[in-house]
């Protein structure tokens, strides 16, 4: 019962503390600053992070913390190599692939390649930086793996658009290939269909070959469409004009829908054979994710940072604090839409002069 009643009194402690926080960052204007990074943020382990990060009390977690987003608001204004963009999410479809049986999809296929070229770009970034520039962001991707290997797989499955190469398999090469010849063959019959109707004075002389729903169909005037055989497919609005599929071409199209069908499956095989390759490597995969998230958080913190002017503080050793012409960056920004300039306030609070009003 004690150790019940002890867990319950930490939890309603835990929620004092959670809600006394909250009202002190929405009467300071913090909550917004949240707001501000966690909407710069592109992937969700940022934008979760700004909006769950607590305080500290700890100074070298304080300084930690500090120093990363100095460097970081550094290169933002001074480095032009290092990688502006590709800070991608991976994390969720990552952890699921830890599970047997799990299978990526083309997107997350996609994802995790920009991913990896983005880890690469910041890698290659810091190699090129002299040592002691930058030294703990440096020291933060120094231990992340590229895993070229998966790189090279994927740029085997994909295409630079995302799309699976004809190559990506045997198989797949030999549908997609079929498929091109049956879809010349339907071009080719159509057509010649076409030109005998319009020589018949079936079909007007004008009129060419229409598409619908992946359909090759001839528009006939109503009153001639029994004249065509096939099946009608489609009618205008006005009702004058009928669209038939010509009755040759059916079989074709069967088999083309069929060749479809062949390569969404082997499509589905390579993507399955690939996800169990690709499973051992999920771990590390997911330390760069979890790499490219801290990125992306540091990177939304010094673009805030750079928007209101504000720079790195020290932090005092001796119970002092000293403000030297600070400004509310909410106020400021307030005033300047007003065309007002806010007044900034310089004072020193010590261990002996401690209260200010």
């Amino acid at each position: 019962m004690e150790c019940g009643r002890d867990k319950k009194e930490k939890a309603e402690r835990e929620l004092s503390i959670m809600m006394d926080t909250a009202k002190l960052e929405s009467q300071l204007g913090f909550d917004r600053i949240r707001k501000m990074i966690s909407d710069r943020c592109s992937t969700e382990y940022a934008a979760e992070k700004a909006a769950m990060e607590e305080f500290s009390t700890d100074v070298k977690e304080i300084r930690r913390r500090l120093v990363l987003t100095d460097e970081m608001r550094l290169i933002v204004m001074f480095e032009e190599s290092f990688p502006a963009n590709g800070y991608i999410d991976c994390i969720g479809f990552l952890e699921m692939l830890e599970n047997p049986g799990a299978n990526i999809d083309l997107v997350s296929i996609g994802k995790l390649r920009t991913m990896l070229e983005t880890l690469r770009k910041v890698t290659a970034f810091f190699f090129s930086i002299k040592d002691g520039v930058y030294p703990n962001l440096k020291r933060m991707v120094s231990g992340i793996g590229l895993f070229p290997e998966v790189q090279r797989e994927i740029d085997r499955i994909l295409d630079k658009f995302g799309n699976v190469k004809d190559t990506a398999s045997d198989e797949l090469y030999d549908i997609r290939k079929k498929l091109k010849e049956k879809e010349g063959a339907v071009s080719r019959r159509i057509s010649i269909l076409l030109k005998k109707a319009q020589s018949e004075g079936i079909v007007d002389s004008d009129a060419s070959i229409v598409m619908r729903d992946g359909k090759m169909l001839i528009p006939v005037s109503t009153a001639n469409k029994r004249k065509i055989q096939g099946f009608v497919y489609d009618e205008s609005a006005s009702g004058k004009t009928t669209f038939i599929e010509p009755a040759e071409i059916v079989e074709i199209t069967n088999e083309i829908n069929e060749l479809h069908f062949a390569e969404g499956r082997e499509i589905a095989r390579i993507l399955y054979d690939f996800s169990d390759w690709l499973r051992p490597f999920v771990p590390g995969l997911l330390e760069g994710a979890v790499c490219i998230g801290e990125l992306d958080f540091l990177i939304s913190k010094a673009q805030t940072a750079l928007d209101f002017v504000a720079g790195m503080p020290i932090i005092s050793d001796n119970g002092e604090m000293s403000l030297r012409k600070a400004r509310h960056p909410l106020l400021e920004r307030s005033l300047k839409r007003e065309k007002k300039e806010i007044v900034p306030l310089t004072a020193t609070l010590t261990p002996q002069k401690h209260i200010l009003l």
